[in-house]
Order: C-alpha cells, then sequence, then structure tokens
C-alpha cells in the first residue's frame, strides 16, 4: 500500500482549503499500530489551532489531514508495536496528537500505547466522538478539578461537543450538576444528567451565581470562553476550582476572588479511555452523534459549523 484516499490542506486556511484526494500512505514506525480508520469525528475549531498548521517548534507542516479521534482496527503493528498487548485485526480507539495528521483518512499511524479496545455495544462512528471530547471532560473534572462526589458543578454549553460528556461524568460520579445551553436545549441537557438548567442569553451569559445555593459552585468547567469565561469567576465558591478549555484564565482575578483556576489541552490516555468504553458498554455514558458524512464530503462537514445541527460531534464516515 502506498497510497491511501484522504482529507488534506495544502495551505493554511479554512474548510476551503480541504481537498479529498489521494495521499502517500505510511508504514508504522517503531512503536507505532496502523489503524485501518472506520470513523473519524472533526472539531470545528481544529483548523484554527497552530499545532493543525506547525510543529511544536513552529515549523510548517503542510499538507495537513485533520480528525483527531478515532475508532477502528489495526492494520499493522510497527516494530515494538505488539509489546502493548495490541494485535493486528483489534478494534481500538484513540486522540491523535494535534502537531500529527489526523484521521481523516483511510489509515493512521498512531503510538500503540495510546490506543485502547473501543466500546463494542456502539458502533465505531459512537466510539469515534469520544477519544478527544469525553477524555477531555474526564481530565477536566477527575485530573484537573479533582471532582468529588457531592460537589456542585457548573458545565458551561452542556450541549456542546465537551460538554454533553461533561454533563455526563460528573453526574456519574455523583456531583450535584447545573448545566447552561440556549432555549430548547433544557430536555435534552437534563436527560443526559443535570440536576438544573440555565438558558443563557444572545451572549452567552447569566446569572450562574444565583443559581447555586450556599453562595457558589464548588466546580466550573468553562468550554465556551470569551464572555461566557468573564462571568464564571464569580460563580465559584472561594476556594473553588474553575477548569477552562478555551483560553487560559487570569491568575490576578482568580487570586483575588481566592479560587483556584486553570487551562489544560487534552492528552492521549489509553488507561482513561479503556475506562470511559467501560462506562458505554455498562450503559452508563452516551456516545452523542451530531451528524455525519463520508468522508469524501469532508470539506462540507467542516463547513456546516455555522449551520444549524444536533447536539453532539460531527463524524466523517471511512469505511
Amino acid at each position: 500500500m502506498t497510497t491511501m484516499m484522504a482529507l488534506r490542506a495544502h495551505a493554511r486556511g479554512g474548510p476551503e482549503k480541504l481537498v479529498y484526494e489521494a495521499a502517500p500512505a505510511r508504514a508504522p514506525g517503531p512503536g507505532e499500530a496502523l489503524v485501518a480508520v472506520h470513523a473519524a469525528a472533526i472539531t470545528f475549531a481544529e483548523l484554527t489551532w497552530d499545532l493543525t498548521w506547525t510543529t511544536r517548534d513552529g515549523r510548517d507542516r503542510t499538507p495537513v489531514i485533520p480528525a483527531h479521534e478515532m475508532s477502528g482496527t489495526v492494520a499493522e503493528l510497527g516494530p515494538g508495536g505488539a509489546a502493548t498487548g495490541l494485535g493486528v485485526g483489534d478494534e481500538v480507539y484513540g486522540l491523535v496528537a494535534f502537531d500529527h495528521d489526523g484521521a481523516a483518512a483511510d489509515y493512521v499511524a498512531v503510538p500503540a500505547a495510546e490506543l485502547a479496545a473501543r466500546p463494542r455495544s456502539v458502533s465505531h462512528t459512537e466510539a469515534a466522538t469520544l477519544p478527544l471530547a469525553a477524555l477531555t471532560a474526564w481530565q477536566a473534572l477527575v485530573d484537573h478539578a479533582a471532582l468529588q462526589a457531592g460537589d456542585r458543578v457548573l458545565v458551561q454549553g452542556g450541549a456542546g461537543g465537551v460538554g454533553v460528556y461533561a454533563v455526563q461524568i460528573a453526574s456519574i460520579l455523583g456531583a450535584d450538576v447545573t448545566a447552561t445551553g440556549r432555549e430548547g436545549q433544557q430536555d435534552y441537557v437534563r436527560k443526559l444528567g443535570a440536576a438544573a438548567f440555565v438558558a443563557v442569553g444572545a451572549h452567552g451569559t447569566a446569572d450562574y451565581r444565583a443559581a447555586a445555593p450556599g453562595g457558589g459552585f464548588d466546580v466550573v468547567i468553562d468550554t465556551v470562553g470569551g464572555a461566557v469565561l468573564d462571568a464564571c469567576y464569580d460563580a465559584v465558591r472561594p476556594g473553588g476550582r474553575l477548569v477552562t478549555l478555551a483560553a487560559p484564565p487570569s491568575a490576578q482575578r482568580a487570586a483575588a476572588l481566592g479560587i483556584h483556576a486553570m487551562f489544560f489541552v487534552v492528552t492521549p490516555d489509553a488507561a482513561e479511555l479503556a475506562r470511559l468504553a467501560g462506562l458505554v458498554d455498562d450503559g452508563r455514558l452516551r456516545p452523542v452523534v451530531s451528524q455525519t458524512f463520508p468522508l469524501r464530503e469532508g470539506r462540507q462537514a467542516f463547513e456546516s459549523a455555522g449551520l444549524p445541527h444536533p447536539p453532539g460531534k460531527t463524524v466523517l464516515l471511512v469505511r
């Protein structure tokens, strides 16, 4: 195999730069697995990320392939890849590093140690929605916010790509969850596990503090940024935790209020992916697919960002 079909961009830009075309297929390197992609989920904002287009030291790496969460089948193992316990034919899912070519292609090479067995109670399409979005929610709540059962949690953007998982996971872990969203999303977000819902206005903000008995939330997860982040600080109780996903918080403002504020970028973690797969197979965590497109229509998938669509992730169907 020397070529594969892929969605690629040869120059930095938006969806208009994406082309479905034949591309070189590389063999897996040491410690890598070559995965035959069945489905790959996209993040609309990824075409604006520097790491989509450059290496970590700033060198251009076009042409690039987007989509960094996928589900598929191990097609080949590089030297040492079998040491992880993976075998050819295993059905896996995983998060592809943001400064590497993604999974909007027939094949993607991924460090074998970063892959986990995919949840088997759902389809590849549903499994592909989890490795970035659900893993981000898990790491925000567990690794960074140190969520405890009984904590009062506010999830900003409860019907968003990450928000739908933050609401579910916080509820699974025993938190008292309040989520924000647009008018009309209340019933949907409550079904995910939110005990309370706050409808936001045109600018995405509301009186969040009033929604928290006792003067504030123990944990606030901001998936939105901008004016929403600005409104989050006063919603956190003194000593509480604010975790931001869109932009770093103000250390000075957090210190003045006596709260712990942190920003992070999700990282691959096979053990946590295995935990998420177990929650799915136990029927406790539900993957959320917004819409699907065949790989050859990947450009249209990215262009749909500004159009109305259901909550959840947009997925490219490869096989």
